[in-house]
């Protein structure tokens, strides 16, 4: 995938520097993006005016060569990082062949992220380079504006996460009721099971995740509760799925609320008040509007209703008690922020929309989709239905 660094380009020449160095795995999103290419073990990525270049292990040279997105790949091993090691040590060993790569792209000072390791960057100075730390977080600025084929990454992953969504639907839906708990086939309908039911849909579509998200009644009150335990009728139950596609590694995200039986008046007016703030909010969308815009505009909708926001009781500890939304790419929370603090929306910023109500004594609710921000409103790239009932899958 071609990226655009024109702006870390200008970071460079502002901070008056030769090149811009990373030095961490392809966990690290900023590494990822900027060479276009994922090792296990730490490599080194420097961007200069002439091009994007990588030092990168022998074990990895081969496919660094055929997969990075970089001008040139050179192999630890034309600096003898094994000698050096053994001479002066792992540490000054590292520092001297990582000196020698800078030195034959004629870079004799770097600016690194905030996140750059400590110990490299004393190791470099000690070797007479010049580090300075680049505060603004550029690269996640520019991984912030996606282009068309990240938009369609993170499309490809949103539905693979309605597919997950959909059994978990089914399985509320199916599920009969006895004694006020949800049983399906004989067995309590607990919130693993249906977590271990949307983690094997995905692993079918090619996508992963560490957690999601499926709180029943009281534990729906804390919008990070992962949630336990049976799960009951006539309750709100939350469900929010956030995996990444193993191969492109970008994210997907989306919450559901739903009810099997029947819901109380305040519970069913809490959904509609957080749909209307939902649908709210994505009225808002737009390039030149800010975060903070769309996050009032739920928060209008949500106060006017009679709850709380922590815009209206900064310590409210019910009602709507989080942001409208986030950035999503690379990483599951990234820039921009949909917030009282959100910056100015571009075209091609990918974010949810996701305002919520909470109370432990009622329950929670929240409702998010996936929407690419354009010139003149939004694409979504969530076409699951927002319901609070629950359908079965053949409906």
């Amino acid at each position: 995938m071609n990226v655009d660094l024109s702006s870390l380009r200008d970071a460079i020449a502002e901070n008056g520097v030769d090149g811009y160095l990373i030095d961490d795995d392809a966990s690290d999103s900023d590494q990822r993006y900027v060479s276009g290419f994922a090792a296990p073990d730490a490599y080194q990525t420097l961007v200069t005016d002439d091009g994007v270049h990588l030092l990168v292990s022998g074990l990895e040279y081969g496919r660094a060569e055929k997969e990075a997105s970089a001008d040139s790949v050179t192999r630890t091993s034309t600096y003898d990082l094994p000698s050096l090691q053994a001479e002066y040590g792992a540490y000054e060993g590292k520092a001297r062949g990582l000196a020698a790569f800078l030195d034959d792209h004629d870079v004799g000072s770097v600016a690194v992220p905030r996140n750059f390791p400590t110990g490299t960057a004393d190791g470099l100075r000690e070797q007479g380079l010049e580090v300075t730390v680049e505060t603004e977080g550029v690269v996640a600025d520019i991984r912030s504006i996606k282009t068309a084929e990240e938009i369609e990454y993170v499309r490809e992953t949103q539905a693979a996460n309605e597919a997950a969504m959909a059994v978990a639907e089914d399985m509320l839906a199916r599920a009969e009721i006895d004694d006020g708990v949800l049983v399906l086939d004989g067995e309590v309908v607990t919130s693993e099971r249906v977590t271990e039911a949307i983690e094997l849909t995905l692993l079918r579509h090619g996508c992963a995740l560490d957690e999601t998200i499926v709180a029943g009644g009281e534990q729906g009150a804390d919008p990070h509760d992962r949630g336990s335990g049976p799960l009951e009728a006539d309750s709100p139950i939350v469900i929010d799925i956030f995996p990444r596609d193993k191969e492109t590694k970008y994210y997907g995200d989306m919450t559901r609320t739903f009810v099997r039986g029947e819901p109380s008046e305040e519970v069913r007016r809490r959904y509609d008040v957080t749909r209307e703030a939902f649908e709210a909010a994505l009225r808002t969308v737009e390039a030149g509007v800010t975060g903070a815009d769309v996050h009032d505009a739920a928060c209008d909708v949500i106060e006017e209703a009679g709850y709380e926001t922590l815009r209206s009781d900064p310590a409210t500890e019910t009602g709507f008690i989080h942001s409208t939304g986030h950035g999503v790419g690379l990483d599951i929370h990234e820039q921009p922020s949909i917030s009282p603090r959100g910056d100015e929306l571009e075209a091609g910023h990918v974010i949810t929309i996701e305002p919520g109500i909470y109370d432990p004594a009622v329950g929670g609710v929240r409702i998010e989709d996936l929407v690419a921000v354009t010139e003149n409103g939004y694409e979504n790239l969530t076409e699951y239905p927002v319901s609070i009932t629950p359908s079965p899958a053949d409906e």
